[in-house]
């Protein structure tokens, strides 16, 4: 079994790879996240290809300085209404981003990119759709002051995996995407490469 790098530090990230009996070394890539989102939007490019090109560029740096190494990049990039989010820059941020997206439906591009050899060898883009219910704002405001050191490392200021269920209604697609990692379409292409047992 060939050891993975994750080229992130999200903890949920690692929980979930270790979860599947997977040998991973953590290694968090760090790369101008802002400039490359705003050079990238200025191109054109849709929130998909967005979520693609910075798991790939998280990817690519870890692998540049482990070129023998399986490096996977991953990336989340929340689109609801034509409007993108990010991780939220303070608690203020956090309410307004849940506002935004309190009693409306919202996709968030899951990408996952994979380095073996020092080139990319599988690429993966999940697109889940969430709804979230009409919580008030007593209960968003609550919510956020609870949760921040949590929430804050999220796109979208939740975690399904934790309270964050509790502000939705609906979730459509795979809850490993939601989380932030196509976990079996992963393990299917290191099956099917021999990188893992079969």
């Amino acid at each position: 079994m060939s050891i993975l790098i994750l080229a992130s530090a999200s903890t949920i990230r690692s929980t979930l790879l270790r979860g599947a009996g997977l040998e991973i070394e953590v290694r968090p890539a760090r790369i101008d996240e802002e400039n490359l989102r705003e050079s990238l939007l200025a191109e054109g490019a849709s929130a998909h290809d967005l979520a693609d090109a910075l798991a790939e560029h998280k990817a690519l740096k870890i692998a540049a300085r482990y070129p023998a190494a399986l490096v996977l990049g991953c990336d989340q990039i929340l689109e609801c209404e034509g409007q993108l989010y990010a991780k939220p820059a303070s608690p203020e941020d956090a309410i307004a981003q849940l506002t935004a997206l309190r009693g409306k439906t919202h996709r968030l591009h899951t990408a996952a990119v994979l380095y073996a050899g020092g080139e990319p060898v599988w690429r993966h883009v999940a697109t889940p759709r969430l709804t979230m219910r009409n919580f008030s704002d007593a209960y968003r405001d609550a919510y956020v002051a609870r949760h921040w050191d949590e929430i804050r490392h999220c796109v979208g200021c939740y975690q399904i995996e934790g309270p964050g269920i509790r502000l939705f209604q609906k979730i459509e697609g795979d809850l490993f995407s939601v989380q932030g990692l196509p976990l079996l379409e992963l393990l299917a292409i290191l099956t099917q490469r021999k990188d893992i047992d079969g």
